[in-house]
């Protein structure tokens, strides 16, 4: 069976991801901090019938990250499709564009970019030898149009985004698809009263389609 690894797997997004493929008859990698969480998630799953397993790191330590990713791999026969998707905790601060510091940047660039270069490099060399594979990575719409409330944030997405579409270009007749998922939404209740909202089984469909029928596409934004 094919196998899906989810970095930042939590309850809303990446447990619809994981149901997703897992209808599909993908096998489950679940990643992020908390192993009690993911094997909760790992247990949902497997009351519905999906294989899956946990294996906690933090995207912040790429040496385990990259461990993660490869005692994934050894469980399940590989990785076939990379998704990455971490959130941010709440010691995320937020700054303006004037009152950005360098360290304010810094932070969500290990986050967001530096996460998920280790996570491709982890993954990538087994695909490209089997001329095949999927890397999805996740962003909000900021890394698209910016928004002067997060900008420290939006730049660290912006990089990531600048840098998976580059990656889909390197990629291209290789087999293996890299593609960016814009989030133009706000998951599950409303960031703010009256932004779009929509369910996590609304958005993530578009995660399969870039997979199975979008391989030519290097972005998504989804927006209600």
């Amino acid at each position: 069976m094919p196998t899906i690894a989810i970095v930042g797997a939590g309850p809303q997004l990446g447990l619809a991801i994981a149901r997703t493929y897992g209808t599909h008859g993908y096998n489950v990698a679940l990643i992020a901090r908390n192993r009690a969480k993911l094997e909760d998630l790992a247990g949902e799953l497997a009351a519905e019938g999906i294989a899956a397993a946990a294996f906690p790191a933090d995207v912040l330590d790429r040496t385990a990250l990259t461990q993660a990713l490869k005692d994934a791999a050894a469980h399940f026969g590989g990785v076939d499709v990379l998704e990455y998707s971490p959130v941010g905790g709440l010691q995320t601060v937020m700054t303006t564009p004037a009152a950005t510091e360098p360290a304010d940047v810094q932070h969500e660039m290990d986050f967001q970019l530096y996460g998920a270069i280790a996570a491709t490099r982890a993954v990538l060399p087994a695909m490209q030898e089997a001329g095949a594979g999927t890397l999805l990575f996740t962003t909000g719409a900021g890394s698209v149009d910016p928004v002067p409330q997060i900008a420290n944030v939006n730049a660290a997405a912006a990089a990531l985004r600048n840098w998976v579409i580059n990656l889909h270009k390197e990629l291209d007749g290789t087999g293996v698809q890299a593609a960016h998922v814009a989030i133009n939404v706000s998951i599950g209740t409303p960031a703010v009263p009256g932004f779009p909202t929509a369910q996590p089984e609304e958005i993530s469909p578009a995660y399969w389609d870039l997979h199975a029928t979008k391989r030519d596409q290097a972005e998504l934004v989804f927006s209600l």
